[in-house]
């Protein structure tokens, strides 16, 4: 079922591609870096706009009919997971699909690609809001060049 909203003075939505992806935490950046070699990631004002979980637990046992032995048990990899954008009708879907199976270390990565609708702002709306982070003293999560 498409989401849908009427449109507002506050925000735009637009439908496209949530992608997640598994990757144990020392690859992540290299993997990242295929992805924005070949897609923006772009978000309003913004781009290589991506979100990367705290350090999890991928969980596996290999049956033996790929690349690596049987287990008799599953094993844990330290993995984290990588989520990001793309618009609706991207072209770049098979291109961003391809540079993620060339950069991943594993034979069988997991990838999720669903539906989704995104807001974006309106620029020049709310720009005085006390709960910005520019009309407060910096917190240390403020990247330095933001920081007043």
């Amino acid at each position: 079922m498409p989401l849908t909203l009427d449109p507002n003075d506050r925000f735009e939505t637009e439908p496209g591609l949530r992608m997640f992806v598994q990757v144990p935490q020392a690859r992540v950046q290299a993997l990242l870096q295929a992805i924005t070699d070949c897609a923006l990631l772009g978000w309003g004002d913004y781009d290589q706009v991506s979100f990367a979980t705290c350090d999890g637990v991928q969980r596996f046992r290999s049956l033996g009919s790929g690349r690596n032995a049987a287990t008799k048990a599953a094993v844990d990899v330290p993995c984290c997971e990588l989520s990001f954008f793309l618009p609706e009708g991207e072209a770049q879907l098979e291109t961003v699909l391809r540079a993620i199976y060339a950069a991943h270390p594993y034979e069988e990565p997991v990838i999720f690609v669903g539906p989704v609708m995104r807001t974006l702002h309106i620029r020049g709306q709310d720009e005085d809001n006390p709960n910005r982070f520019w009309n407060r003293e910096s917190e240390d999560w403020v990247p330095e060049p933001h920081r007043g």
